[in-house]
């Protein structure tokens, strides 16, 4: 227990949400701390974005405290007490499996070791032990403002460490998502992973199969929208993960000549982090269109010699087939697919700008995220492209009149001289 003169952590750094939410349980009877991230980051001296808390009372007691709270999970079962925009985070504290029933509901573990329900309550001191890294078991008391320590979270913090609590390989296996969380903490925190914490990594990557679609479009989201995705991307090939959160992709990378393909997707999480660092938006539909570009473009060529297809058809059943394969594995929403789909077809279209079909086109929706992708293709190394796309950087540059005379002069040299508008003849009359 480190008492409030040892150390820098104040209320006034926490929500004052976050705050009332552990007085009323203090004042229910209940034990309660903030823990976690909130934590760690204030001690980083980074402004923490979430604020957790954990105690003894169960989510059902919790809810009766709170009347803007409402319950949520079935793997974890948590209380979000609701404070407009905010929310503040409930959890009851976990107690370890040993002993319990495997045909109680309150528990359920995989062939693989990986807990499927984990609603088992306990103590502090286990909660803290069943917590993934030694730097997320630091918790904080409104009764006498201490640290509570229990895995030396203080310690790695000084030492810049992401270590696991207890065995990695058993870690590991009750949720194999946190290899991924592994990656993510130590690019945002500019930390190195322990050497017996990054060890099994390689050998248990392929437990992720056995992730929900849904949850690992949302782990995704945080690798590649937290400002780190560049390095994210290549730890995660480095840990051989890639592979199993878009496999196509990794086959085509690792067996690239020139790493041509490689490059655009690096390029693409560079200047994805500029974006998010500089405060602009970045859809999640650029970034999966850009990740699934290569498997598009081998599965559409692959449709085109085996079933004779036109280019446009086999351009389409290929994306089909593409984001019905990635679903498998990782489940965007279709917000996003759709996203991701007029990118593409966009692609096809940027050299078609005769007569209106310029202007027809500059007006999509999803244009200017389609110019970008334009734009990340050349600066990858695709020189064959620079050409069109410095003819659209100049068009849209101009003013109506420029555009018009930009797409006359393009006509103009398509044929060697300007088109002659030919009047369509009248239709005969019929006869009565």
């Amino acid at each position: 227990m480190i008492p409030r003169s040892e150390h820098s952590i104040s209320r006034k750094q926490f929500s004052p949400n976050a705050i009332k939410v552990l007085y009323r349980l203090k004042d229910g009877g209940y034990d309660a701390y903030l823990v976690g991230g909130c934590i760690r980051d204030i001690l980083l001296g980074i402004e923490p974005k979430d604020f957790d808390v954990v105690t003894n009372a169960t989510p059902e007691q919790v809810k009766k405290l709170f009347r803007n709270c409402r319950l949520i999970g079935r793997r974890f079962r948590l209380a979000h007490i609701v404070f407009g925009r905010e929310i503040i985070e409930v959890a009851t504290m976990r107690g370890h499996h040993q002993g319990q029933d495997s045909k109680n509901p309150i528990s359920q573990s995989s062939e693989h070791g990986q807990l499927l329900r984990d609603n088992v309550y306990g103590t502090i001191e286990e909660d803290a032990e069943r917590r993934d890294f030694s730097i997320n078991a630091l918790y904080y008391s409104v009764k006498d403002f201490t640290i509570h320590d229990f895995a030396n979270g203080m310690q790695a913090i000084k030492e810049r460490k992401i270590e696991l609590i207890g065995d990695p390989e058993t870690r590991y296996r009750e949720d194999p998502v946190r290899m991924l969380r592994a990656v993510r903490f130590a690019t945002k925190l500019d930390m190195h992973i322990a050497p017996a914490t990054k060890a099994p990594i390689k050998e248990l990557a392929g437990l992720l199969s056995n992730i929900p679609a849904a949850r690992l479009f949302e782990e995704t989201l945080k690798l590649f929208l937290n400002g780190k995705a560049e390095q994210n991307f290549y730890m995660l090939l480095e840990f051989g993960l890639f592979k199993q959160l878009f496999p196509a992709l990794d086959e085509i990378i690792e067996q690239s000549e020139t790493g041509f393909e490689k490059r655009f997707i690096a390029q693409m999480f560079a200047n994805t982090d500029l974006r998010i660092n500089a405060d602009k938006k970045v859809t999640p539909a650029f970034v999966y269109a850009a990740l699934l570009w290569f498997p598009l473009l081998k599965r559409s060529e692959k449709l085109q010699q085996q079933e004779q297809l036109p280019v446009f058809d086999a351009f389409a059943q290929a994306m089909n087939q593409v984001l019905g394969e990635n679903a498998q594995h990782i489940a965007v929403p279709k917000r996003f697919t759709l996203g991701a789909r007029d990118i593409w077809h966009i692609q096809m279209r940027l050299d078609k700008r005769s007569g209106q079909r310029a202007y027809r086109l500059s007006q999509q929706p999803r244009f200017k995220a389609a110019y970008d992708f334009l734009l990340l293709r050349v600066e990858s190394g695709e020189q064959e492209q620079q050409a069109l796309a410095d003819w659209w950087t100049n068009y849209l540059q101009q003013d109506i009149n420029g555009q018009k005379e930009m797409v006359r002069t393009l006509s103009s040299q398509d044929t060697g001289k300007p088109r002659r508008r030919h009047r369509r003849k009248p239709k005969k009359k019929s006869p009565e």
